[in-house]
């Protein structure tokens, strides 16, 4: 209901003036019902109660005729001429789904046995099970106490955020308390990094009531702020209540709590994207033509007319050739548009083939696996956009050295252009490696530098077998078994955060 809403206040017409033929076609329809619904001359000579019960056929007024279904036609394919939309067409080369801030208070309230086995495990299950159903989607981990501080950046690897959320204990926080204030100016940091607009969520039993001020001022904001209350229902909500058109939801056995935050989260990516005029509308009139298809059926109806027009599309049909009748879909669809279906189903080569738009061909193409044909379409493109395509479809492609001039165009073209200085530096490292390997296993003998000579050992004992008797002392000083490895990573992962959050503060606040 959420997104037909927000369609609906985004709802306008590409093309309007398609709107102008609404008026003559309906001077015609009104004018033609005029005479359809007409009564023929009353019969002479006859008393009108005879003649009603002699006249055959039904003499009453009809409420539908011939000429509604052509009319209505007609206003469906005149609404889908004038390109009703209501969404942007996202960016290819950017993620498709809200990236999200997760702060978590950790506290010693949160240690509550109140939710079993206690509040603190319940939203560390909650927050891994959100992360489970955003496959794909880009998260982020904030842990605040009477500090803030980042705990993972934006990331789509579930198994980060799993080991740092099992560490997180309110004995690793340096400072007690719930600065939630401190959280949120950290989690708004975090998304002014991501091009993709997104969502922040603060995981708590609690809010302090001197943090409300400045929850109330983000209300005002573009970013939306979501609470996920882990405390028993009915538990004290003032501050929460202070703030305006708070999203507060309650944690809920079940995935309800869930759903919730990934529909909040995917209203703010929509109404961030109509935002964005840098953003194509995508054109929605084709859905209207579905429409008309069942006015066709109105057709088979007794004494109504255009029933020829059947008959002239079975013609059609029957004697056009095989190859032409592919062409058909053309009459209602753009090369775009079937482009677009062929690849939200996932068929990236048809999808390739058919896009005119270069930046979705050149996508496709690189989806499809076409690397090599994706990156001479981005390649005739003068956008940092297009280069920093270039560099990824050659760098799939092995072709280390294009891949990195292309980063380089698209850092010259945008300086400010994180991604693609990350997969400069990456595709250099690559380049590096391979040449180093490519040396290593060099033995010489192509410039003349081979082996003095063969020297073989055990010349005695030619071709016997050594053995040597082994066994895992289980209880040395030094080994560990991996159950005994497990615990310690987990406890050296507990000793890291505290280190590090000592250090965020040693070094000039919150982090």
């Amino acid at each position: 209901m959420s997104a037909f809403l927000d369609g609906l206040a985004a709802l306008h017409l590409l093309r309007p003036y398609w709107l102008i033929g609404l008026v003559p076609m309906m001077a015609l329809w009104w004018s033609a019902r005029r005479r359809s619904s007409g009564k023929g001359p009353d019969p002479t000579g006859i008393a009108p109660h005879l003649a009603s019960a002699l006249t055959v056929g039904d003499s009453g007024t009809r409420r539908l005729y011939a000429i509604d279904g052509v009319a209505l036609a007609v206003v469906l394919m005149l609404l889908a001429a004038s390109g009703p939309t209501w969404s942007r067409v996202p960016n290819p080369l950017l993620a498709q789904t809200a990236p999200l801030v997760v702060a978590l208070e950790v506290t010693r309230s949160m240690e509550a046995p109140d939710l079993p086995p206690n509040r603190q495990e319940r939203a560390r299950f909650k927050i891994m099970d959100l992360v489970a159903s955003r496959a794909g989607a880009r998260t982020a981990l904030i842990a605040y106490a009477g500090t803030a501080h980042r705990v993972a950046p934006l990331t789509e690897d579930p198994n980060i955020l799993r080991a740092m959320l099992e560490a997180l204990t309110p004995e690793v926080m340096p400072v007690e308390g719930d600065n939630a204030t401190a959280a949120l100016a950290l989690a708004q940091a975090e998304l002014v990094k991501s091009d993709t607009p997104g969502a922040i969520l603060f995981v708590l039993d609690a809010l302090n009531g001197s943090d409300a001020a400045a929850f109330a001022q983000a209300a005002q904001g573009d970013v939306p702020v979501l609470f996920l209350v882990a405390a028993p229902e009915g538990s004290p909500r003032e501050a929460l209540d202070q703030i305006p058109e708070a999203q507060v939801i309650q944690l809920t056995a079940d995935d309800t709590d869930l759903r919730q935050i990934e529909r909040a989260a995917a209203s703010a990516y929509r109404a961030a994207l109509l935002g964005d005029e840098r953003l194509d509308w995508d054109d929605r009139g084709w859905m209207l033509g579905w429409l008309i298809v069942p006015l066709l059926l109105f057709w088979f109806r007794r004494g109504w007319t255009m029933r020829w027009a059947l008959l002239l599309a079975a013609g059609l049909g029957g004697g056009v050739p095989g190859t032409a009748k592919a062409d058909v879909i053309d009459w209602f669809f753009t090369p775009d548009q079937q482009g677009m279906m062929a690849y939200r189903d996932k068929e990236y080569r048809e999808a390739g083939e058919a896009f005119q738009h270069p930046m979705w061909r050149g996508l496709s193409m690189f989806r499809g696996g076409q690397y090599s044909e994706a990156a001479d379409v981005f390649a005739r493109m003068d956008t940092a956009e297009a280069a920093f395509a270039e560099g990824m479809a050659r760098t799939r492609n092995r072709e280390y050295r294009p891949a990195i001039a292309a980063y380089e165009r698209a850092l010259s073209l945008q300086p400010d252009f994180p991604e693609a200085d990350w997969n400069l530096a990456v595709t250099r490292a690559i380049l590096d490696y391979v040449e180093d390997a490519r040396e290593a296993g060099d033995t010489g003998e192509e410039a003349g530098i081979g082996a003095d000579d063969v020297v073989f050992d055990n010349t005695e004992k030619k071709g016997a077998d050594t053995e040597k008797e082994y066994s895992e002392p289980t209880d040395a000083p030094g080994l560990q078994s991996t159950e005994q490895w497990m615990r310690s990573v987990d406890t050296n992962m507990g000793d890291f955060l505290r280190t590090r959050f000592l250090q965020d503060n040693v070094d000039g606040g919150t982090q």
